[in-house]
């Protein structure tokens, strides 16, 4: 990202000089980086955004514009991070769709009026890893479509987005090492060719006339204006690091620290686990008699963020 600053800093795709060249070339192998990471079946189905919740509300807002009648509804587990709950409130009211909740634990049981399903790969609040891969495999049963919030999941477990077999998938970069503000929302072709843009600008269109205009090919038409250049930089940077060290050996020592830590909570007796026993790298917690906030406050002074 300093390279980029201090030798390029020039938009991408818009300009014949040899600084705005070598910032699409950098922008675009970024993309073809982040596509072997998950195993995307091809680059066009990698689109950059400002974050896992911008990602979330661009499926939210197209798919539901796609699909959605009234009295429709929407899927959601009832461990969903505010990103993948309020898109869908808000797509909901709009097109007078409902929203039905399971668990998250155990598959759901379907029925012809669910049209979306969004889950996360991973909870935030207690690390459960859910059945996504079966989820996917119900839904499709039904011709459902299934978004997979993975912000908590792509930094610890190897990804293969063609074998999981979801529809959509997204994250960020700042849980991976790389820089706040950017993230990837990765769909399907089939849907993505479908789906209508919800953000208009610059570089997104094919044409424009006064009253009318047409949109760019994939990935573009989903990426309007200047984007987070070098930030999207920066993500591929964090993902060649990752790569480098292995996802396979991040998983194992993760699995590791995690066991090492259950265990040495559960020797206390004043302390409460939360979440299933089969967690992620996620652990939450309650000290008896003690706030949360006050807890938090003595670790921070034992230098534990």
């Amino acid at each position: 990202m300093d390279q980029f600053y201090r030798t390029t800093n020039a938009n991408v795709h818009r300009g014949l000089y040899r600084w705005s060249e070598a910032a699409t070339a950098q922008y675009e192998q970024v993309r073809d980086t982040v596509q072997q990471f998950i195993h995307a079946g091809a680059r066009e189905e990698i689109i950059f955004t400002s974050g896992t919740t911008a990602a979330l509300n661009t499926v939210a807002q197209s798919l539901g514009q796609l699909l959605l009648q009234p009295g429709d509804v929407i899927l959601l587990s009832q461990l969903e991070h505010h990103s993948n709950l309020v898109p869908w409130q808000l797509v909901a009211k709009r097109y007078q769709a409902n929203l039905e909740f399971f668990d998250g634990y155990t598959l759901p049981v379907l029925h012809d009026r669910i049209k979306i399903i969004a889950v996360a790969h991973i909870t935030n609040s207690a690390g459960a890893i859910l059945p996504v891969a079966e989820i996917i495999q119900v839904a499709h049963a039904q011709n459902i479509p299934v978004v997979v919030d993975a912000a908590q999941s792509v930094p610890h477990l190897p990804v293969d987005v063609h074998a999981l077999d979801c529809d959509f998938f997204v994250f960020s970069a700042h849980k991976l090492c790389g820089p706040t503000g950017v993230g990837v929302l990765y769909g399907k072709r089939a849907w993505l060719d479908r789906m209508e843009p919800v953000i208009g600008g610059g570089d997104m269109i094919s044409s424009v006339t006064l009253q009318h205009s047409t949109w760019a090919d994939l990935p573009h038409k989903f990426e309007a204006g200047t984007p987070n250049i070098a930030g999207v930089i920066g993500l591929g940077a964090a993902v060649e690091y990752l790569t480098r060290i292995g996802m396979d050996v991040i998983q194992q020592t993760t699995a590791e620290v995690h066991q090492y830590l259950v265990g040495e909570l559960k020797k206390l007796d004043f302390i409460t686990l939360f979440g299933p026993e089969q967690r992620s790298s996620i652990v939450s917690f309650t000290v008896a008699g003690v706030h949360a906030h006050d807890v938090a406050a003595v670790l921070d002074q034992q230098g534990v963020a």
